[in-house]
């Protein structure tokens, strides 16, 4: 099986974190929606036949599709693909999307799994990143939604928000919040300053400045205090489940299983190759509904690129890198990078052993530093 990702480009305003591509104009939106009918019909064979097991309605903001928009795309996903029957079918939303209206929408649709991005439940904070939402609608948003049906619920939070008056105080806020509300998933998310965003913008002028990270890595362990208390585990490192409710796509993501992705600035994976549709509405748009093509490059991996990408992946989760898997892929890493391997385990960032490595929770601070460490160069570098 594989999954489905529909990325939905449009935002009512723009968060000053967000480096998503994304338009606040919503005039174009009827034609992005017939070019993305136009693109499934001219990708349905790009995944060989196999059947989805998970589709995935990204931005953006899902949650602005009409309820026209949203059952035309899903006539046409079940008219051009094998759908299973327990397919877990997400959609992105925005608190101060989900009116009583739009939730009995969505729970009449094929949605059975909604992902809220609340952010906080602090109004300053919400403030600050620019959401359109209050954090009154943060938990009422919730509580709509599990009254209307729709309980298999995903949240998504940001800490390390600077805050230098009240400590790790609001974050302590935002968890308990959060947790009382009994959902059975958590994404939570560092705030990081992307160049391109306002955040970034604000940076270069001085008029932003980031948490240190001191104050970041003790909110991360606030997170995993509070979440594993609370009977959630952490499967990824940005991601918090009850058992039983592990997002299912992403996690074919971080599993390498193969996915078509539809809608400007999308990314597909057959398996061998990753394919990147243009990120602009417009090109995209003339590209299908004009010249009758998608607007797309291609990349071919390599042995030593698909050996990185599990590697960046798989040290994200808890279940670790699979030493064995990697050896199948041509890469002895236990051989080629042994002294780092050891000098990981001695320091308390990792566990290793003959067949695998896995990031201690001090390690898991570190994800990244120690994932680009680890990357391999390919043979003719």
């Amino acid at each position: 099986m594989a999954g489905l990702y529909l990325h939905i480009p449009f935002c009512k305003q723009a968060c000053h974190y967000c480096d998503f591509h994304f338009s606040t104009s919503l005039g174009r939106k009827p034609q992005v929606i017939e070019a993305l009918l136009r693109e499934m019909e001219l990708r349905q064979d790009y995944l060989g036949g196999a059947g989805l097991s998970t589709i995935y309605f990204g931005g953006g903001t899902p949650s602005l599709l009409t309820e026209t928009e949203l059952l035309r795309l899903f006539e046409e996903i079940y008219r051009r693909f094998e759908v299973a029957p327990d397919a877990e079918i997400t959609l992105e939303a925005n608190p101060d999307d989900l009116t009583p209206a739009k939730l009995r929408e969505l729970a009449a649709s094929p949605v059975n799994r909604l992902s809220i991005g609340l952010q906080s439940f602090h109004e300053p904070h919400l403030r600050l990143m620019n959401r359109a939402h209050s954090a009154e609608e943060s938990r009422r948003s919730v509580l709509a939604a599990q009254d209307a049906g729709l309980d298999n619920i995903s949240i998504d939070l940001i800490y390390g928000v600077p805050n230098a008056e009240n400590g790790h105080g609001i974050w302590q806020y935002d968890l308990e919040q959060a947790l009382a509300l009994q959902v059975p998933h958590l994404s939570c998310y560092a705030l990081t300053v992307e160049p391109q965003t306002v955040f970034g913008r604000q940076l270069r002028k001085g008029q932003f400045r980031p948490a240190p990270e001191e104050f970041v890595a003790r909110e991360f362990e606030m997170l995993l205090e509070a979440s594993r208390a609370a009977g959630y585990e952490q499967y990824e490192i940005s991601n918090f489940a009850r058992p039983g409710h592990y997002s299912r796509h992403n996690s074919s993501y971080w599993q390498g299983t193969p996915y078509l992705g539809l809608g400007p600035s999308a990314h597909s994976f057959d398996g061998r190759s990753r394919q990147y549709t243009v990120a602009s509405n417009a090109q995209y748009v003339q590209g299908l509904l004009e010249r009758h093509e998608l607007p797309a490059t291609r990349e071919e991996l390599s042995p030593t690129d698909r050996a990185n990408e599990y590697l960046m992946t798989s040290l994200r989760t808890a279940q670790g890198c699979s030493l064995a898997h990697l050896r199948q892929l041509g890469v002895d890493l236990a051989a080629s990078r042994a002294a780092y391997l050891r000098q990981l385990q001695h320091d308390g960032w990792a566990e290793v052993t003959p067949d695998l490595l896995r990031l201690t929770d001090r390690g898991k601070l570190l994800a990244d530093q120690i994932t680009l460490e680890l990357f391999l160069e390919a043979p003719d570098s």
